[in-house]
């Protein structure tokens, strides 16, 4: 045991201890509990592992993760962030996931994160089949949330219905991860909407919605729905779009409804008017199409000026870009965050600092420069 800590830190009682190691990343978590016995007591507090993120992102880490395996048991709301290019990361994170499985874990909320190349044929099954392993009906399991944006594996029917059928509980699951082909059927979707009635938050592909599922947002007996996270792709241009009459029903029976949607650079721009609808309460609005976006913005401004708060736009230059971009400023009132990935003039930059008074963050470059721009942060 190393030598003790001076004097004065065993006056602070444990509790003030625990405060302070809520708040430590994991590898300063597992410095704390090598200090002396008073900190490893504070530290092993299962108040200090309610919320925890890991990172397995170098290969030192095999001490710090074995001992971490004790405390896996009083996790509640986990992240997970590693770098899958590397395969050491990758059996760890199928290592925590698998001891977590075994034991009878108080698991609430799951996230996880993959940066760094996916290395070719590898599609994250190993990972994927640890999480089944987590949801198996022998379990006690209680997830009530699950944010699997940013793990860039294709998912399938079969494994999104087992995360609901094992955790009835849900009230968010984000499975819109932008892999190149969506797997998950409406079917699906409308049994995951059954399968979890206080589900309020979803993330999906467009091409997971149908009329079927809308059908089951209206039904009399649904819990407030509150967010739909929607992200379009090029295989949408096959599927049927939502209609205006569904799209008002729901806002209509839901009216804290908040939507984001996300079109991706490979979505055909014709698809695009198709899509967007007089009566989604849009909230996020994302054009990554590199397309002629002028006609799209106007309609967005006539449409979405009080629901809108965030918009991101790559496109091209021009006048008409910047007299459309003028009025929505003047006219979008409640926008927090701007991001135009193209040169404007100085007068849309004026407009919107002028006319958006809870305007919080914003990339609106007069000038081209080396990307990435860096957004401008309102003082």
């Amino acid at each position: 045991m190393p030598t003790p800590v001076p004097e004065l830190w065993n006056y602070i009682p444990e509790e003030i201890l625990i405060q302070i190691f809520y708040y430590l990343p994991l590898r300063d978590r597992y410095t704390v509990f090598q200090v002396c016995r008073q900190w490893a007591t504070a530290v092993s507090s299962s108040s200090v592992w309610h919320f925890t993120e890991i990172s397995c992102d170098s290969e030192d880490e095999e001490g710090m993760l074995r001992s971490l395996l004790q405390f896996l048991g009083q996790i509640k709301h986990l992240k997970i962030v590693f770098d899958q290019s590397k395969e050491v990361n990758r059996k760890n994170v199928t290592r925590i996931l698998d001891a977590m499985a075994k034991q009878n874990h108080k698991l609430q909320q799951l996230c996880i994160v993959c940066h760094g190349e996916n290395p070719y044929f590898y599609s994250g099954q190993d990972i994927l089949q640890s999480i089944r392993n987590i949801c198996d009906t022998k379990n006690q399991i209680n997830l009530q949330h699950i944010d699997f944006r940013k793990m860039p594996f294709t998912l399938d029917d079969d494994f999104v219905e087992l995360l609901a059928t094992t955790n009835p509980n849900l009230h968010s699951l984000f499975i819109n991860n932008r892999t190149l082909v969506c797997n998950v059927a409406p079917e699906t979707m409308r049994k995951v909407l059954r399968a979890c009635p206080k589900l309020s938050a979803l993330g999906v592909y467009y091409a997971s919605l149908s009329e079927d599922v809308f059908q089951e947002l209206l039904k009399p007996e649904r819990a407030a729905f509150t967010h739909l996270d929607i992200f379009c792709e090029r295989l949408d241009k096959y599927i049927p779009v939502i209609s205006e009459e569904l799209w008002a029903a729901v806002s209509q029976k839901h009216p804290q409804l908040c939507v984001d949607l996300e079109f991706d650079h490979t979505v055909p721009a014709c698809k695009i008017p198709r899509i967007l609808k007089l009566n989604i309460p849009v909230s996020t609005l994302q054009l990554n199409t590199y397309n002629y976006m002028v006609n799209q913005i106007r309609f967005v401004t006539q449409s979405y000026s009080s629901t809108l708060k965030k918009l991101m736009l790559q496109t091209t230059s021009s006048e008409d870009l910047n007299s459309s971009l003028v009025d929505l400023a003047r006219r979008c009132r409640n926008l927090l965050e701007i991001h135009c990935y193209c040169v404007v003039s100085q007068e849309v930059v004026e407009a919107f600092l002028m006319h958006c008074p809870s305007l919080k963050r914003y990339t609106l470059k007069v000038t081209k420069e080396r990307h990435p721009w860096k957004p401008v942060t309102v003082q």
